[in-house]
């Protein structure tokens, strides 16, 4: 990175806007500092110089003099101003050339213009005096040039200095350092993501330990990374899946076709042909289906009509369903579903879901096998379970018989798509809901459902 790219960067640029108004801030402060400071210390000589007239003034004629002389010799850095004069303004005593022109009489301080005696000659300087006329009509002045205040001025000028400047360079500095970080950081960062784009789907965001708003940020990113591997995983495996789930029933279909052409000799045995081939026709389309049925439910943005769905009345119409199913395969259907709560959801997609799980477990549990359906509370949440007596779904599978059109060795010859369970798992998705698999004596499945307190729609 040159020189122009990085001080034209975000992090230096924000780096530099703080210096100058920490810089700005500066100046004001000590602008404000300097201005109290300068009026206390005027108002402190101020009642200085007043006291001192009111001393001076108390004092006999005779000894008023010795004052004055007295304090002019302590006046070791030459900033006192003495004045005795005489009603027709003529010089007694002190460093004053004549009254100050503009100075009133009333024993208050004013900032005047007066004349100091020099060895040199007359000085005009501004001052804080504050005059006053005696009992016997002689005019007494007290003067204070006010130096402390200049000296103040340049005091905060080198503390400024001295101050502001190294605090400027480090906050440039200090913006440097973090622009080379944050520089750094995307460097890695768009290096990831162009081996991401290349094909690397297993490349991940770079991710620090602290819980800065970039890392959090990476770790959303590398969370929707995982989704997206995720699912081109499933799509890559999609074409084949289809390609192998379809190639079943549509050469069954040729094959039935081509063997009718050429043997049936008889209506009836042309019509038992065309039944086999309708058959495989109706297995094809009943996958296309339900391939549309998934993508319509992944696609779907009907969680803006999800409602209040009463569980115990959806579990009531799912068991007379399939209860008659059950008794014909001399299998008990039992229910304990009397506390099943109130959930956030569509119905209809509820239903295909625990329909599609009743039916499972219906169909691969063995004559004289046990189905139930029961409703429970668990950890912040109401539970559905499905238990079943069946050969269960061991455990390298569980994961595996979520992904479309996946069928176990034991039960290929089973009828079906192999995308009932996907179809739980995309609906329980959509909801929000918890999917589990466990093994007992047979397959229990479990469909976690937030408690009606914490459901967000």
């Amino acid at each position: 990175m040159n020189l122009a790219e990085f001080a034209s960067s975000s992090t230096f640029r924000a780096a530099t806007v703080a210096a100058v108004a920490l810089s700005l801030f500066v100046l004001v402060l000590f602008g404000f500092i300097y201005w109290k400071t300068d009026r206390l210390l005027v108002t402190r000589s101020d009642h200085v110089i007043a006291l001192q007239l009111q001393t001076v003034a108390a004092l006999p004629n005779e000894r008023r003099l010795d004052a004055l002389h007295l304090q002019l010799s302590q006046d070791s850095r030459d900033v006192h101003f003495i004045g005795l004069f005489r009603a027709d303004g003529s010089r007694v005593a002190g460093n004053l050339e004549r009254p100050p022109a503009t100075l009133r009489l009333d024993a208050t301080v004013q900032t005047v213009e007066i004349i100091r005696q020099r060895p040199a000659g007359p000085e005009q300087i501004t001052v804080q005096a504050i005059g006053q006329q005696l009992p016997d009509g002689e005019i007494l002045v007290i003067g204070r040039y006010v130096d402390e205040a200049i000296q103040l001025l340049m005091v905060v000028s080198q503390a400024l200095a001295l101050g502001l400047i190294p605090a400027l360079l480090l906050c440039l500095a200090l913006g440097a350092l973090l622009s080379l970080r944050a520089e750094r950081r995307i460097s890695g960062v768009n290096e990831r993501i162009q081996r991401i784009v290349a094909g690397s789907l297993h490349e991940r965001l770079p991710v620090n330990r602290g819980r800065d708003p970039f890392t959090q940020l990476a770790g959303m990113v590398n969370s929707m990374l995982d989704e997206i591997e995720t699912l081109i995983h499933a799509i890559a495996g999609v074409g084949n899946d289809i390609a192998h789930d379809l190639r079943t029933p549509l050469t069954r279909a040729r094959l039935a076709l081509e063997r009718g052409r050429n043997n049936a000799r008889t209506l009836p045995e042309l019509r038992s042909v065309v039944d086999k081939a309708i058959a495989s026709m109706d297995q094809s389309l009943a996958i296309a289906a339900a391939l549309l049925r998934l993508a319509e439910i992944e696609n779907s943005r009907r969680s803006t009509g999800f409602g209040k769905v009463a569980l115990e009345e959806l579990l009531h119409e799912v068991r007379d369903l399939y209860a008659p199913i059950a008794e014909d395969k001399g299998i008990t259907l039992r229910t304990d579903i009397v506390h099943a709560p109130i959930v956030e959801g569509d119905r209809d997609l509820l239903m295909e879901a625990v329909a599609n799980l009743v039916d499972n477990a219906v169909k691969f549990t063995p004559r004289g096998g046990q189905v139930q359906i029961t409703t429970v509370s668990g950890d912040g949440e109401s539970i559905l379970r499905i238990t079943d007596t069946g050969a269960g779904i061991s455990e390298h599978e569980r994961s595996a018989v979520l992904r479309r059109f996946y069928r176990s060795d034991a039960f290929r010859k089973t009828p079906g798509l192999g995308l009932g369970l996907t179809l739980v798992a995309t609906i329980a998705k959509l909801h929000g809901f918890r999917l589990t698999i466990f093994s007992g004596e047979g397959c229990v499945i479990e469909i976690g459902f937030p408690d009606a307190s914490e459901i967000k729609v």
